[in-house]
């Protein structure tokens, strides 16, 4: 088979490129042609003979929407002179502007923007009406892409929710969840000490961008005060965020550890007692599998997706991201049961294991191949 990609990333150092990266190793590794136009390209994979790179560079625009602006336009110009030589197109999101047979969705711009926690919402000037006009032109170009789109993944159910909202065709969409290197992400003991962590107390994690509130740290530390013998650790560049500031205003900042950006997050995974993250917008985050894959309990919200994932016996489901009370009580229940949090992180394990990226790639590529023979017999 011939197999046309379009996207931005694929590499194995970022959320949708990892994906993309595991996707087109099994197409290779099951004998396929493949063609990548995109920007980065992880380079392990440009030494296989059946695959080409078609790269468009777009490093020299100052803004994200510049950039994919650009992308869009080149990609399609590409694809409008060479789509006939392949046997299916698959495309992400909005990224070109050209009939496919498969689109990946991993975000929909129409349901961040109705957040109440979109960042045109809560930031003014310049910077908040640039993000609603990023999410405002993302969102228009999304819904016009996936409906053209013969095929739609979803990566979790709050994204195919999503797409129905906006009419997409339930028939025409299929869930696959994103996945987890259970080789890099698996249970053990980490060294608090050499991380700079506290030992002999109870200590939870959380990780991801704290320059903006949709990742919810700020319910996090509020209900961190209510909780008074734990510890969190916190993964995330503290530049222009505001969390450092809020936990001294709470009084905890001796109980917060800020430890920046950090590319040792498996080993603080195996260092930490659980994991938090009550996300107030995710399409399917790496983060809850990541942590699931170490074998510790999670404790997140319906607003994250991939959290259908999280049943009780490896975490806490909370039906609101807002619910500080709630969310201060799992924090509590799970600080304080040694065995509790044992039991749940062997079930977390075992559900990791389940989602691994090998199964995840080979579900996209039985999809290829079965859309592939589908459209041959219709």
């Amino acid at each position: 088979m011939k197999i046309c990609i379009v996207t931005h990333n694929i590499i194995k150092g970022d959320g949708q490129g990892r994906a993309n990266y595991e996707i087109v190793l099994e197409a290779l590794r099951r004998g396929h042609q493949v063609t990548l136009v995109a920007m980065r390209v992880a380079p392990d994979l440009l030494h296989h003979d059946s695959l080409k790179w078609v790269k468009i560079s777009t490093e020299r625009f100052p803004t994200a929407l510049l950039s994919n602006f650009v992308f869009a336009w080149q990609s399609q110009q590409w694809l409008k002179q060479n789509h006939r030589e392949f046997d299916l197109l698959q495309i992400y999101g909005c990224v070109t502007d050209f009939d496919c047979d498969i689109n990946t969705v991993q975000f929909v711009h129409s349901g961040w923007l109705r957040s109440p926690f979109h960042t045109s919402k809560l930031r003014g000037g310049w910077y908040g009406k640039y993000q609603w006009l990023f999410s405002a032109l993302n969102a228009s170009w999304e819904k016009k892409a996936f409906q053209k789109s013969k095929l739609v993944i979803a990566v979790s159910e709050c994204i195919k929710q999503e797409l129905m909202e906006i009419n997409v065709p339930a028939a025409n969409i299929r869930v696959i969840l994103n996945g987890v290197d259970v080789d890099e992400f698996f249970p053990g003991k980490g060294d608090r000490a050499k991380l700079g962590l506290p030992e002999s107390v109870p200590l939870a994690m959380f990780t991801g961008d704290i320059r903006t509130p949709r990742k919810n740290l700020d319910s996090v530390l509020k209900a961190l005060v209510k909780v008074p013998d734990l510890h969190l650790a916190v993964v995330g560049a503290t530049a222009r965020s505001p969390y450092p500031d809020l936990s001294q205003e709470l009084g905890i900042a001796d109980r917060v550890h800020f430890l920046g950006f950090r590319r040792d997050v498996p080993e603080i995974m195996k260092a930490v007692d659980f994991f938090v993250f009550p996300s107030r917008y995710e399409a399917c985050t790496l983060v809850l599998l990541e942590a699931l894959g170490t074998g510790i309990p999670v404790i997140t919200a319906v607003t994250t997706g991939g959290a259908e994932i999280v049943k009780p016996e490896c975490g806490i489901l909370l039906s609101s991201s807002e619910d500080v009370a709630a969310l201060a009580d799992g924090m509590a229940r799970l600080a304080a049961d040694r065995e509790l949090r044992l039991q749940m992180g062997r079930s977390a394990r075992a559900i990791a294991e389940q989602h691994t990226w090998k199964s995840k790639a080979e579900a996209y590529n039985n999809l290829f191949e079965e859309y592939l023979t589908m459209s041959a017999n219709s």
